[in-house]
């Protein structure tokens, strides 16, 4: 049986879209990461890596016993398709683990052009059933990121009736796509930005009215609400709940969506998923998911939660709002603790008397009360109200380098 990072043979797989995440993937336990290079893949608001960052990325993320896998994942025109063998061939000098590929014509370029680094099937390639699944296993896949709406008894037929070396993975957590696996053409039309290759405006989160034909300039919301109505806004993934099922029926690979989202959001999802997949091998008869950690994914920022397809046709929309819940903000990050001092990097203002809530890369949570703030100059002061200043704060316990500070919300 294969294993990861953390002995387990069950994935945490990691969303980075710039250097600091891809750092905090490392440090909160991620087995593996995917991301981006400069083109073909589906995120171009992230700032993603060059080549030059990609072969630094893959060389410190082998030192710690992390895969690094580079999304070519989309649906490309002639003109991008002459590109590719280039961009594979630099893949495969800097070692990447996979490509992750949604085009059979791309799935063939990775063969020809990176014929030792294995290939992964994007959710964007729309696989509902193990006959696909084994098609694809038979022209080289390694492994297949399922469709997004299969339940866990369609996961589990799957597993059963493909060969054990094909690897399987699914989103666990996330923004969710209005469109089936995310092949939408909203964006193009309304837009001109096509979500096919990366360049999605999301008018499925726009507010949306009704016109009538003879009511020139009139429009009427589709129900009674004073902010309009989000007919396409759909909630966001979180299976956290749900570890035990995820494994059983036979998911190699946990994926967490957002490469487009922040270094902290990445620190948090990957934090949950790898403790709670450890506590689940560690005594998988008796597990429990601990408070803490379902807690941990409602302080980042999100949209109301649900459980996807997993459990079968759930209502997955919002009609009331477009926007997200957000409870906590990071107002600071930990460069290093010594002799009960922890040495600052401010990111969000804070005062003499806030309660904190520090995330570690390893261990819980916990809070402490600000009693001092000590600024760049050695004044002791009320506030931090500067951006990126160096400030020491006195706690009795002990900050590890690298960790998240935040402040709830009052109210």
């Amino acid at each position: 049986m294969k294993l990861f990072r953390n002995g387990n043979p069950t994935e945490v797989l990691s969303p980075c879209g710039e250097w600091e995440s891809f750092r905090t993937a490392l440090q909160f336990g991620a087995d593996a990461v995917y991301l981006g290079g400069k083109e073909f893949g589906m995120r171009t608001a992230s700032k993603n890596f060059d080549s030059e960052q990609i072969k630094e990325c893959v060389r410190q993320a082998h030192l710690q016993g992390v895969k690094v896998y580079v999304t070519c994942n989309i649906v490309p025109d002639s003109k991008e398709i002459v590109r590719l063998p280039e961009h594979f061939a630099m893949l495969e000098s800097a070692e990447v683990d996979a490509v992750i590929v949604a085009d059979i014509g791309v799935m063939d370029l990775a063969k020809r052009y990176a014929p030792h680094t294995d290939i992964h099937m994007s959710t964007q390639t729309g696989i509902m059933n193990y006959h696909t699944a084994n098609v694809l296993y038979n022209m080289g896949a390694k492994r297949v990121v399922l469709a997004r709406e299969l339940t866990f008894e369609d996961i589990a037929e799957i597993r059963a009736k493909v060969p054990k070396e094909l690897e399987i993975e699914c989103f666990v957590q996330g923004a969710m796509c209005v469109s089936f696996s995310g092949r939408c053409l909203i964006s193009a039309y309304m837009t001109g930005r096509d979500a096919n290759h990366g360049d999605c405006t999301q008018p499925c989160r726009w507010k949306y009215h009704l016109f009538e034909q003879n009511r020139e300039g009139q429009y009427f919301p589709i129900e009674e609400d004073s902010d309009g109505t989000y007919l396409y806004n759909s909630r966001d993934m979180c299976m956290i709940d749900y570890i035990p099922e995820l494994i059983e029926c036979g998911i190699t690979s946990l994926k967490i969506e957002g490469r487009a989202k922040s270094t902290y959001y990445t620190a948090v999802t990957t934090y949950a998923y790898r403790n709670a997949v450890d506590l689940y091998y560690q005594d998988p008869k008796n597990y429990r998911l601990p408070d803490y950690l379902k807690n941990e994914l409602n302080k980042i920022s999100h949209r109301q939660y649900s459980t996807g397809f997993f459990l079968g046709k759930e209502p997955g929309q919002v009609h009331d709002n477009g926007g997200y819940i957000r409870e906590y903000d990071v107002v600071a990050m930990c460069d290093g603790y010594e002799n009960g001092m922890a040495y600052l990097t401010q990111k969000n203002k804070f005062l003499v008397g806030d309660t904190l809530d520090v995330l570690p890369p390893v261990g819980k949570s916990f809070t402490f009360t600000v009693t001092e703030i000590i600024n760049h100059i050695g004044e002791s002061v009320n506030s931090a109200p500067h951006a990126m200043e160096k400030l020491t704060v006195p706690c009795d316990i002990p900050i590890p380098q690298g960790s998240f500070i935040r402040r709830k919300h009052n109210g």
